[in-house]
């Protein structure tokens, strides 16, 4: 199998080289991708426009785009719209809001395009050695692709979820619940921090993480960010939101189902844009760890 990934940031390269590992062929394309980095993943097959990755791949093409919601998916979704023919793929595994998926793969059907939203999931390290899938499209068409995840997903880590939009609808709660879990563990520690008790917030993270109730990977990266600073002295407490906890609430006050903990762990993110909070440095750290984030240094 051979299939074309454009945008080779941190997910995308990660996932470039698990499905290499997996034995799938992968042409790469990102305009703003080092000479360094090319040498550095030598194993991917490098082009320098969309004509030259459709070229390279057979037919009907699998094209699997990892690049930011937004302009950028737009942009990218718009130039091989007018470039893919009947029967290619078309894989947007970025974070892109479900009506945009909706709105796409119902334009690509009308060319006979086959358009998969998905929702990818597991940071960085999971893209690069086993990820979790939510799959949105047309479930006969996705037969064809399945192997893929079957391929590179975590075990059980991938779903078929439904029609257009259901993977990225999926995504988008997801992301939700974990603003909602990733301020709750900050809030913990905002409460150490300024009670009667000299913890060392590593080794809490750590004893939390084995046999008790809240233990978790999240914990786990808890644990690995305090390790490198252990008072993330080094950090802004500022958290930056990448649209699903906005777009979940916003989903959640049209259903009108109430979604208090999401919708303020939201808020805290909008609230950690001024002075520093120690929760919002512990979310900070942990988003840097789990998916490379940037974090706002002092």
């Amino acid at each position: 199998m051979h299939i074309g990934i454009i945008g080779l940031g941190k997910m995308g390269m990660n996932l470039a080289e698990n499905c290499l590992d997996a034995g799938i062929d992968i042409t790469g394309y990102d305009p703003y991708l080092t000479e360094s980095l090319k040498e550095k993943h030598s194993r991917v097959s490098y082009v320098e426009t969309f004509q030259e990755m459709l070229a390279n791949l057979p037919k009907p093409r699998i094209i699997w785009s990892m690049v930011p919601s937004g302009e950028a998916t737009e942009a990218v979704f718009q130039e091989l719209f007018t470039l893919l023919e009947a029967d290619d793929l078309f894989i947007d595994g970025g974070n892109s809001k479900y009506k945009d998926s909706i709105v796409r793969g119902t334009q690509m059907a009308e060319k006979g395009i086959h358009f998969f939203d998905v929702g990818t999931s597991g940071g960085t390290d999971g893209a690069r050695t086993g990820a979790c899938f939510m799959i949105g499209g047309n479930e006969v068409v996705f037969q064809r692709i399945e192997p893929i995840f079957e391929k590179i997903a975590v075990k059980d880590g991938y779903l078929y979820a439904g029609d257009l939009g259901s993977g990225h609808y999926l995504k988008m709660v997801h992301n939700g619940i974990e603003y909602g879990m990733m301020q709750a563990i900050a809030e913990g520690f905002d409460v150490l921090e300024h009670g009667p008790f000299d913890f060392n917030y590593e080794k809490v993270a750590k004893v939390w993480n084995n046999g008790s109730v809240i233990r978790s990977w999240l914990m786990e990266l808890t644990e690995s960010a305090f390790a490198k600073d252990e008072k993330l002295e080094g950090i802004q407490g500022v958290m930056q939101s990448s649209g699903e906890g906005k777009w979940t609430v916003e989903e959640a006050l049209d259903l009108q189902i109430p979604t208090p903990i999401i919708t303020m762990s939201l808020m805290m993110r909008y609230r950690s844009l001024y002075p520093d909070t120690f929760s919002g440095k512990v979310v900070a750290a942990l988003r840097n760890e789990f998916g490379g984030h940037e974090v706002t240094k002092k």
